[in-house]
């Protein structure tokens, strides 16, 4: 039995090893790149031996998934699962989305409001899987793909270059943006830009030049479970921001990234975590324009990077204005599973905006009104729309102790759209709760 211990104990230490082995290779090749002439063979077995041993490290159970797609050799057999899906009045499922009740606090410091006006929705279901989106431009090359257990299509990134949607052509005072992304493997940076595209005159490039912007450049390698996020800020290709930090994720492989411009100030957040909350990142007197992604590196056989659920809106809710003087206030911010009344915790910021008008206003009534788009049954929709707003009221009285006696529900299905329901935008901006005062 001792000489069994004895053994053991020299294999764990062994595969430690190995795992630290590979780590180092790959912080090498994070850091400086792949050098030319150097051996994929290696680097594919250090991604190999690295995932294995950590996988038992963090003891994680992993299911088998697909991306799909018409173009070979996009199978992965790492990616997650979520096994909600459906379709029409979606907001697309979070891992920890929850009740109304339950799992909002695990989000209980998230503050993330985003704006009141839904400008650009992209979520890639205008194109053909294995095609490039239409709507894009990029340097490098990508294509639309399926992933097993989560709905919709999704950007598959897997070359070094730039990635432009081209339908985000501002970037006004105060914006939010948000997107979500699933990554398999052990890949190097992905970077979103948020930048003046003044100096760059529309080109494509990955050299900063007289950028002005900032960079997010996320890297969720396992490292205690989480990943490192970095932060520059630029002012006419000048370096005034530069740092990173560690994030959270629990070993899942799956982020939701959301980031919140209030002038010169930013806030990011990865999942419920705000990562950084900078005073002066955006240099005052410029114009932003473009909204970038960036990936480092050629992503190995092992690695993707899927991006998808892209949302910009503008606007800086005034939550208290509107309810208060002008009566009513309309938010696409809370957000529900798929064909369902379930409130997913990322909401958490919205509910407690609201919330706190009512706290501060104790007289004060309202009715929350659930609304939905015109997918789907006209009669579950409306059913649909009811739910949501009894779980919004049951959200209010639970988690911030708001008397139900102040609060009435109703829903309106797809009776009352404020958008046309012929693109993602419409439909984004049609999937509203509205707080009436009474």
């Amino acid at each position: 039995m001792k000489s069994f211990i004895l053994l053991s104990t020299a294999l764990i230490l062994l595969n430690i090893s190995k795992a630290q082995n590979a780590g180092d290779i790959l912080k090498q090749q994070a850091g400086a790149g792949v050098k030319e002439g150097a051996s994929i063979a290696t680097q594919q077995t250090a991604n190999k031996v690295t995932d294995k041993i950590l996988g038992k490290l963090f003891t994680k159970k992993k299911k088998t998934d697909n991306v799909k797609s018409t173009a070979a050799g996009t199978n992965d057999s790492s990616l997650p699962t979520n096994p909600t899906q459906g379709n029409g009045n979606t907001d697309a499922p979070s891992k920890t989305s929850g009740s109304s009740s339950g799992e909002l606090t695990t989000y209980s410091k998230f503050d993330f409001v985003p704006g009141d006006k839904v400008m650009v929705v992209e979520d890639f279901s205008r194109d053909a899987i294995g095609d490039f989106p239409e709507n894009w431009n990029t340097n490098s090359s990508g294509q639309t793909v399926t992933v097993s257990g989560q709905p919709g299509n999704w950007l598959m990134l897997n070359k070094r270059g730039i990635y432009k949607p081209e339908d985000i052509n501002k970037l006004p005072d105060n914006f939010t943006f948000e997107f979500d992304l699933i990554y398999s493997g052990f890949p190097d940076f992905l970077q979103l830009l948020l930048v003046s595209s003044e100096n760059d005159k529309g080109k494509l490039t990955t050299d900063i030049g007289k950028r002005s912007g900032i960079d997010i450049g996320i890297q969720p390698v396992p490292r205690d479970k989480g990943g490192l996020v970095h932060m520059s800020a630029y002012n006419d290709g000048e370096n005034i921001i530069d740092n990173q930090v560690q994030f959270q994720n629990n070993g899942e492989t799956k982020l939701k990234v959301s980031v919140w411009r209030q002038k010169q100030r930013v806030r990011v957040y990865i999942n419920q975590e705000k990562v950084f909350d900078l005073p002066r990142a955006f240099p005052a007197g410029k114009i932003y324009d473009a909204a970038l992604f960036e990936l480092w590196n050629d992503a190995q056989s092992q690695t993707k990077y899927l991006i998808s659920n892209i949302k910009l809106a503008v606007g800086e809710p005034d939550t208290r204005n509107k309810l208060m003087n002008e009566g009513k206030f309309s938010t696409t911010g809370i957000l529900f599973d798929i064909n369902s009344a379930a409130i997913k915790p990322e909401s958490y910021g919205s509910l407690k905006d609201i919330a706190g008008v009512l706290q501060e206003n104790a007289s004060l009534q309202v009715k929350i009104v659930g609304h939905t788009d015109n997918d789907g049954d006209a009669a579950a929709n409306m059913a649909l729309s009811k739910k949501r707003a009894e779980a919004v009221k049951s959200a209010l009285v639970n988690e911030f102790s708001i008397a139900a006696s102040r609060l009435q529900t109703d829903g309106k299905g797809a009776s009352e759209a404020i958008a046309p329901n012929d693109t993602p935008e419409g439909k984004a901006q049609n999937r509203r709760v509205e707080f009436i005062k009474l």
